[in-house]
Parts: structure tokens; C-alpha cells; sequence
């Protein structure tokens, strides 16, 4: 299913407003939207909301034989899925232009920027090497996926951690977060993304685009660079020719930006960690509102049992007296019935017929064909049979 396009009074108003450095928002064109950092119950689950856009990234391990020409050095693999939950524009089991963009961009910011020691990740050499997957979900769409997913995927690696093993010759035993605690990743730095949208051919710029900005650019440029100012990957897309100042003046932005979002993980980061060694609630259950999903206990109301024989007279008192005549509903369709006394007949019969069954007679129909026979039996000692023969408007039947 295709996007719903913009029509052109949709475009010429962002466009307009752009001109005049205004948003939809109401955002600042170098303010970026709130970020929120949330984690699951598992080590390595982290959702990032960026906005309304939201994503959900989830790091697991496995145990693998290493590549040939680096038998000593772990394996890092990512999985980007866009799902139509997210948006209508996304097709399941179909690669699409931005799906391959946002996988070679999390290989280029994450793996190819030697952020984290892959070296560590060796159990034994060129036999067995620890295998990290990163799989990223889009839950919501509302435009810079690439920065809430390099967020998101750095902050679930730096919460990630991989079972201990241990190495009795040629035996090797993983053992369980109840017999040892699980080891860390060495993360060396942070690289994060910060997209960049441009509009007339470079004139306007705009920081943190959102779906609808983004749908009006004219060419896309995203950095990601850690907090030491060190530039791990750029890439540009779009039919525009940026100008040398106009990549510096980027870079400097994005500084900015990494070095405060930088903070923020590292906070999130240390308010999970220290609510996980109190014993307190942590991950999703913390960000969950208590006993609104399932509530195990009711709710005690204290109730005065003091002077309850006057309460409940005063209470009599005030009442109003209840009607002694209850309404009942009234159906005036054809062939209903009403019990109750006095009320209206709409049984459909006619009055005639009524008085028939006052006067105890019986009247009997026998519907032949065509013909109608009408048998009349009284009550009197003369008993009289009147054969009528009536043509009537039903077809006979077949």
C-alpha cells in the first residue's frame, strides 16, 4: 500500500512556512524533538520515543564459528523491520529503498566505527565466537528514523549483557545469570546520527525533520559522530550539491546534539542500573501505571457503622415516594403482545372480531387455493354453516 501523497496546498503551505522559519511543531529549526529512553524487562530491550516516533530495538547472543579471515573477532549483525503497524506506506517481506538505507547506515555508524571491542567476543579462536544481533522495530513513523534507531541500538548494546562462560579443555559451559552475573559489552564510544533536511536547493535547513517535512525535501544529509566530536560516518542523499560551509556548519550542530543525548543515555542508563540493584520495579513495569491493566486487590472504602437506624431514615425521609404505577414500554408494531392490565390491544385484531369472542362463537378460516371457506359455529341450538366463496389476492400455492 502506497503512501497517501500531499496535495499541492499541503506542500506550498510547509513550503511557505519553512521560508519564514516556522514549523508544525512549533520547534525552532535547530531544536530537536523530546527524546524518551525506556527499557524492557531483559537486558538489552530499550524503547526510544523521539516525538511520536517510536522504536524498539532488542540486542540477543548466540554462539557461532567465526568468519575465516578474522577467526579471533566476534560477529555483529543487524535487522531492520518496518511493519505496517508503523505506517500504512510499509509492506511486510518486501526490502524497501529506506529499509536497505537505514541496515548500511547502522553498519557504517555501529560496526564500521569500531565502537565496541569485537575481540572480546572470542570464546575460542576460530572455533566458537559470540554472534550479537541487533534487531530493530519500528512500532510508530512519524520521520528521522535514522536517528531514533542508531539511539536506540547504541543504548540497548551499552544495556546488553552476554551470559559468562566458562572453558574445561575442550568443553565449554555457558552458564545462567543465577549461577554468575552476566559480562558487559566494551563499548569504546557512542556514535549517533543527527539528520539534516534541506529545502530550495540547500537555502533553508531544518534539524530532526519529521514525516511530513520530510516528504517536501529536496536532499537529506545525516552525521553521526560521537560525544569527541570524531565524525564516524556522513551520508547525503538527494538531488542537491552541498557547499563546503554547509557540511562544517552540519558538524557543528551535530556536537551539539550528540553530546546532549549522549548525557541522556548515560542517565537512563544509571537510573536503570540503580533500579535494578535496589530490587525496585525497573524496565517497562516502571514506565506501566500500577493496577491498570490487571488489579489484584480491591480498593477498601471506610464505612461509619455509627447511628446507621437514623441515617437510613433521614435517607427514607429526603427520598422521593416511588410511582405506584410502572410505565411499561409500548410496541406498536403489528403481531406484538403486551402483558399488563389496561393496556392497549396490538395483537392486530379487529374490534368485530372481538365482539365475535364475546358471544362465544368460533370462527374458523380454511384457505383452499383460491378460494376462502369461512366456518361459523354457534353456540345456539341451530347450528348454521356458511360457505363463502371468495377470490383472494395471494397466489395459489404451487
Amino acid at each position: 500500500m502506497k503512501e497517501t501523497p500531499l496535495s499541492n496546498c499541503e506542500r506550498q503551505f510547509l513550503l511557505k512556512a519553512i521560508e519564514e522559519k516556522k514549523r508544525l511543531d512549533g520547534r525552532q529549526i535547530y531544536d530537536y524533538r523530546t527524546i524518551k529512553i525506556s527499557f524492557g524487562t531483559d537486558y538489552g530491550c530499550c524503547f526510544v520515543d523521539l516525538g511520536k516516533t517510536r522504536v524498539m530495538t532488542q540486542v540477543s547472543c548466540e554462539l557461532v564459528v567465526p568468519k575465516d579471515n578474522r577467526p579471533s573477532d566476534g560477529i555483529m549483525f543487524f535487522n531492520v523491520e518496518l511493519s505496517p503497524m508503523a505506517s500504512p506506506g510499509f509492506e511486510v517481506g518486501r526490502q524497501s529503498e529506506l529499509l536497505v538505507k537505514l541496515n548500511r547506515q547502522l553498519e557504517r555508524c555501529l560496526r564500521n566505527s569500531k565502537c565496541f571491542d569485537t575481540e572480546s567476543l572470542c570464546v575460542v579462536s576460530g572455533e566458537k565466537v559470540w554472534q550479537i544481533r541487533v534487531d530493530v522495530h519500528v512500532l510508530n513513523h512519524d520521520g528521522n528514523l535514522m536517528d531514533a534507531a542508531s539511539v536506540a541500538a547504541i543504548t540497548a548494546l551499552s544495556h546488553f549483557r552476554r551470559p559468562d562462560v566458562g572453558i574445561h579443555g575442550e568443553e565449554v559451559t555457558v552458564y545462567g545469570s543465577e549461577e554468575r552475573d552476566p559480562i558487559p559489552l566494551s563499548i569504546y564510544h557512542m556514535p549517533i546520527c543527527v539528520s539534516f533536511s534541506f529545502f530550495q536547493q540547500g537555502t533553508y535547513l531544518l534539524v530532526d525533520p519529521c514525516e511530513r517535512e520530510e516528504r517536501v525535501m529536496d536532499g537529506l544529509l545525516m552525521i553521526a559522530m560521537n560525544k569527541h566530536r570524531e565524525i564516524c560516518s556522513i551520508q547525503s542523499s538527494g538531488g542537491i550539491m552541498l557547499l563546503k560551509e554547509q557540511v562544517l556548519r552540519c558538524s557543528k550542530i551535530a556536537s551539539v546534539k550528540v553530546t546532549e543525548i549522549t548525557e541522556l543515555i548515560h542517565k537512563a542508563l544509571e537510573n536503570d542500573k540503580k533500579a535494578r540493584k535496589e530490587g525496585g520495579r525497573c524496565g517497562f513495569a516502571e514506565s506501566m501505571p500500577r493496577e491498570r491493566i490487571t488489579v489484584l486487590k480491591k480498593q477498601e472504602t471506610p464505612v461509619e457503622t455509627k447511628d446507621i437506624k437514623e441515617k437510613a431514615k433521614e435517607i427514607i425521609h429526603r427520598a422521593e415516594p416511588p410511582s405506584q404505577l410502572v410505565s411499561s414500554p409500548v410496541l406498536p408494531a403489528p403481531g406484538t403482545g403486551q402483558v399488563g392490565e389496561g393496556l392497549q390491544n396490538s395483537w392486530g385484531l379487529e374490534e368485530d372480531e372481538e365482539e365475535d369472542e364475546d358471544e362465544g362463537d368460533v370462527v374458523m378460516l380454511e384457505k383452499r387455493g383460491r378460494r376462502v371457506d369461512v366456518v361459523v359455529i354457534s353456540d345456539s341450538e341451530e347450528e348454521e354453516v356458511v360457505m363463502l366463496n371468495q377470490e383472494t389476492s395471494e397466489p395459489a400455492p404451487k
